[in-house]
């Protein structure tokens, strides 16, 4: 432990892990509303920045091993009997326990936010969190190797930058399954908040990284070249444990699913509102605005009773069969894990006449629509940038064809203004061109 402490003190560890707790943490804060849905999107977007802290890793790591070639005591260490391993101890676990800590503390320091606001807490996070830290360890490893083997000053740049680069184009290499296994990075992508990494993808990950720990190590204490080809071993035979191992499935590995994450928690009175278990925190504030759509929609015929979350995985699911009962919503969160946009929860529900404005699954007349949703709200339409942000292109057409189409419902006798929006509906469910329903 004295040596420990020493080496704490003398080393690059110290240096290095708050560096990474800097980068990490300034990167979690600086897009807050990536991660604010919860703990599976703290975990995965704290994973996406192994981008910059995996190099960071490395390229201490190879500073590090540099130490005894800069003060050119090598041979005087050579002669000593303490063998390599038990000499390079010391420098191993500070090096490795103080990067993998900062990994960890970079989660806490998000997690702060989010302990007021997520209630759930899924035990996948555990491991990717722990295998995360270990990809540190193992980065660190690896360049307190090579930097001793290459005791060159531009050795730690140089891997910094190549770190980088093969942290980036391994998560994006084909197939998908060699991606799982090389990139610490990979799977950090969130499409949707309940979104998941696969047990399999981190075993798989976890056993890779090893590899490159255990290569890092040979490389350290080795003394002949012959122990140097010999480290290429543990990378091999990681490499080929962890392709048996991971999944080929591809909706297992392309954004899989939390399914306790997408449970929905519903209302005890009705109309019944549910969202999912991720986003049980804003039930009560959304649950008002959702009733208030359901009885603008309950102007038409077989209107929708309840109100759900949207929680269709669509990047590995089709469409769900259509349950006129129900009118979909997508929630969304803001930075501090509350309800984000309550002004456009409403005309959102509305805008699909009940049947959802995001069902592509038939070609759908875009002015009609709005013009049929504006009349049910009682407002003039106006663009969609301005009613929804979330939605980035506009069409000027689209909105004055929408905007005098509902002036023309408005001059109608309400029944058959309704009557007309009822016809478009019907149109939709049919997968039949609405044009011209709402101005015959």
């Amino acid at each position: 432990m004295s040596i420990l402490r020493i080496e704490l003190r003398r080393s690059a560890a110290v240096g290095a892990a708050l560096l990474a707790l800097t980068v990490g943490v300034a990167t979690l804060y600086l897009a807050r509303g990536r991660w604010s849905d919860g703990w599976l999107s703290l975990a995965l977007t704290t994973k996406e920045y192994m981008i910059l802290l995996w190099p960071i890793a490395l390229a201490a790591g190879a500073w590090q091993g540099r130490r005894e070639h800069r003060a050119k005591v090598g041979e005087l260490f050579d002669t000593t009997p303490r063998s390599p391993l038990r000499r390079m101890l010391p420098v191993l676990v500070a090096m490795g326990a103080t990067l993998g800590l900062a990994y960890v503390l970079v989660v806490v320091a998000g997690g702060v936010q989010l302990a007021s606001t997520a209630g759930y807490f899924p035990p996948d996070v555990v491991a990717i969190v722990l295998v995360g830290a270990f990809s540190l360890v193992a980065a660190t490893w690896l360049g307190l190797g090579i930097g001793r083997l290459l005791p060159a000053l531009v050795t730690a740049p140089v891997l910094a930058v190549a770190g980088v680069l093969l942290v980036f184009f391994t998560a994006i290499m084909q197939p998908d399954w060699m991606a799982a296994v090389l990139s610490p990075a990979y799977g950090s992508g969130s499409f949707y908040p309940f979104q998941t990494i696969d047990a399999g993808v981190t075993a798989a990950l976890a056993i890779w990284m090893v590899g490159l720990a255990l290569t890092g190590v040979l490389l350290l204490v080795a003394r002949n070249p012959r122990v140097w080809l010999a480290a290429a071993l543990p990378v091999l035979l990681g490499f080929g444990a962890a392709a048996a191992i991971v999944p080929r499935d591809e909706a297992t590995l392309v954004a899989p699913v939390d399914p306790v994450a997408r449970e929905l928690v519903c209302t005890d009175d009705a109309p019944k509102v549910c969202v999912t278990r991720i986003h049980a925190n804003v039930l009560d504030t959304l649950t008002p605005l959702a009733r208030e759509g359901l009885a603008v929609l309950a102007k038409l015929p077989n209107a929708p009773t309840q109100a759900h979350e949207e929680r269709r995985a669509y990047l590995i699911e089709g469409a769900p069969a259509r349950d006129l009962d129900v009118v979909t919503i997508f929630v969304r969160i803001d930075e501090r894990g509350g309800l984000a946009h309550p002004d456009v929860v409403v005309p959102e529900m509305v805008f699909g006449l009940g049947i959802g404005y995001a069902d592509t699954r038939c070609e759908r007349n875009g002015a009609v629509e709005r013009a049929a949703a504006y009349y049910l709200l009682g407002r003039q339409p106006v663009s969609a940038v301005e009613e929804i942000p979330e939605v980035f292109e506009e069409d000027p057409e689209t909105t004055a064809e929408a905007v005098a189409l509902w002036q023309g419902l408005r001059k109608l006798p309400e029944p058959e203004a309704l009557s007309r929006v009822t016809a478009v509906r019907d149109a939709i469910l049919a997968c039949r061109d609405s044009t011209g329903l709402l101005s015959r």
